[in-house]
């Protein structure tokens, strides 16, 4: 009879402890629970809005440096992580797929778990990671050869460790972790290598795979060990066989709306870049080499891994415009619900959160060169002189015409998130002003090599600047205002209800800028480029805000001319924590 109690007690306890910790419900509220940030984007939706407003416009000039924190080592590179912070401590990936454990209150590191790299891995841009998700009493991330961790939250021990994909395929993982009902959904990277973009979905308890969902129409689902559904219509939108390497990949994670309880990923270029390969035909021939689901945007059921509608920025993509760029839910001021996505190809699009459909696109950048606009459809008004020439109709059949795209393959904005604001309902979108000479080439595919078929320069546009951060007004499109920057901006954004957007450059500085007009309010030098994601919460009655700094990411490896502008940069990799103390708060 003991026994039984004994062990009765002791499943019970059990069972508390595996639920202990971060809930779905944390998960659900993390915006408007001020003492913490265990979500990536500040909130699945990724508004990175905070309503705390005790930093505001008037305070703003007392924030001060609180403690810093060094990620150490050699292995400095792109630091791109956004910090989460629970129960006392900071969490922060850092490059080569290391995950770090920092006291809030000091900035002391409790542990660190170093991830043990294979030779051979292939990144396409840089060796970054964007940061961790938290659920129950585990912590989870992915690694650069294509593999999902689970680590204790306390002790940084391994839990359990998964692999997403062959990274000698050209598979690899940057993105940070999507918890949703007890599921820790990922996507993959490896665009440029010819992979299949899909989304997985694991067991937050064991690491078991749940389902799949393959971006590329022809490939088929999984549900729980068991082939599903197929994604699309074999060879609807692609020619022959292309569609087994058809690129898409879903390399910057997803966001959630549980409003309509949808995820929602993007889909990235279709491989190879030279659209003349994939047979993509003329606007007037239909969908025949739209490419579907590459350069898209699509909704997915959390539960099956079904596809419940999508949107396609670029059909029949041929300038690497990519389609990942985050989409954030959110209300617009006549109380719709909306998604809104700030693509690469240099449009701000607005979907109906309900179906994905489209409702309105405006220019973020300055120059557009290969669509005139979007239409009432949704669909873009191409310029067709503008797509890169197909070599098979040049004199030796080894490079394609080279035309003068804008904006650049790197993007009017690339992965660096923008943010909301609930108290303006404006956006604040980091964008570069830049273009590229393009070319395409003949391309075979090979496991394991690069599979562009395209060359490319890219070229400032204007002599003043190329980051420019902007603010917009989703219901219109247009621009309220402008921050002009000298080199790319390649950081998250963050805003606040006491009207301050917070962003980092290359240069090192990080910034607050007043919401509504965009005049500098508050900076500090940090001694090495901002490529990482602005955090913001309250501790002991006073306002923190964190930034990782450390230059690196895709700008200095694939940048051409705008490389050679930013090569004097330092390196680095630092945690910078501010304070708003408590007697300067009113002042």
């Amino acid at each position: 009879m003991n026994r039984f109690i004994l062990t009765v007690a002791a499943s019970f306890l059990a069972a508390t402890t595996a639920i202990a910790g971060v809930t779905e419900n944390d998960l659900n509220t993390d915006q408007t629970n001020t003492t913490q940030v265990v979500t990536n984007g500040m909130g699945r939706h990724l508004q990175r809005y905070s309503p705390l407003e005790t930093l505001n416009k008037e305070t703003v000039k007392n924030l001060m440096p609180a403690w810093a924190f060094s990620l150490g080592g050699e292995k400095q590179r792109g630091q791109e992580t956004q910090p989460l912070i629970y129960d006392g401590v900071m969490y922060i990936t850092g490059s080569y797929s290391r995950l770090y454990a920092i006291d809030v209150h000091t900035g002391k590191e409790l542990w660190q778990y170093d991830a043990r790299l294979p030779e051979g891995i292939l990144p396409c841009c840089d060796v970054i990671n964007r940061g961790a998700a938290i659920f129950g009493d585990n912590i989870y991330f992915g690694t650069l050869d294509a593999r999902l961790v689970a680590l204790d939250l306390k002790t940084g021990d391994v839990k359990w460790r998964k692999k997403i994909a062959d990274y000698k395929a050209g598979y690899s993982y940057t993105a940070a972790p999507l918890v949703v009902d007890g599921k820790v959904i990922v996507g993959n990277s490896g665009g440029e290598f010819g992979i299949v973009g899909t989304v997985y979905a694991y067991d937050a308890a064991n690491g078991d795979l749940v389902w799949t969902r393959p971006m590329i129409e022809g490939h088929m689902g999984t549900l729980n060990g068991k082939e599903s559904t197929m994604t699309g219509t074999l060879n609807a939108t692609w020619p022959g066989d292309m569609w087994k390497t058809g690129g898409g990949a879903t390399w910057l994670g997803g966001s959630y709306d549980a409003d309509t309880d949808t995820l929602v990923f993007g889909a990235g270029n279709p491989a190879p870049w030279n659209s003349h390969l994939r047979n993509a035909g003329t606007p007037t021939e239909g969908n025949k080499g739209d490419n579907l689901y590459a350069a898209s945007r699509v909704g997915i059921n959390p539960a099956n891994g079904e596809i419940k509608w999508h949107y396609q920025t670029t059909p029949r993509e041929g300038w690497d415009y990519d389609g990942v760029n985050e989409v954030v839910a959110y209300t617009d001021r006549s109380g719709n619900k909306r998604f809104a996505t700030a693509d690469r190809n240099g449009f701000f699009y607005v979907l109906n959160r309900e179906d994905g459909k489209f409702v309105r696109a405006a220019p973020f950048v300055k120059d557009i060169t290969w669509a005139s606009g979007i239409d009432d459809t949704g669909r873009p008004m191409f310029n067709e002189g503008n797509r890169p020439g197909n070599p098979s109709a040049s004199a030796d059949g080894k490079k394609g015409e080279v035309i003068f795209a804008s904006p650049s393959f790197l993007g009017g904005k690339n992965w660096m998130p923008m943010a909301f604001s609930q108290k303006t309902g404006n956006f604040y979108v980091p964008s570069n002003e830049w273009g590229m000479d393009i070319w395409n080439e003949p391309i075979t595919y090979k496991k394991g090599a690069a599979y562009l078929g395209a060359g490319f320069t890219i070229k400032p546009n204007y002599e003043d600047h190329i980051g420019s951060l902007k603010a917009i007004d989703p219901d219109t499109g247009d621009w309220k205002w402008e921050y002009k920057n000298d080199a790319p901006l390649w950081g998250g954004v963050m805003t606040t209800a006491g009207g301050l957007v917070f962003f980092g450059t290359p240069e090192g500085e990080f910034i607050a800028l007043d919401d509504e007009t965009g005049e500098k309010l508050w900076s500090f030098q940090t001694g090495s480029g901002i490529v990482g994601q602005p955090v913001t919460w309250e501790m002991d009655g006073e306002q923190y805000v964190s930034v990782v700094s450390g230059w690196g990411g895709a700008v200095p490896l694939w940048g051409g001319e705008v490389a050679k502008k930013v090569n004097y940069l330092n390196q680095g990799g630092m945690v910078w924590t501010f304070k708003l103390p408590k007697q300067l708060a009113m002042q």
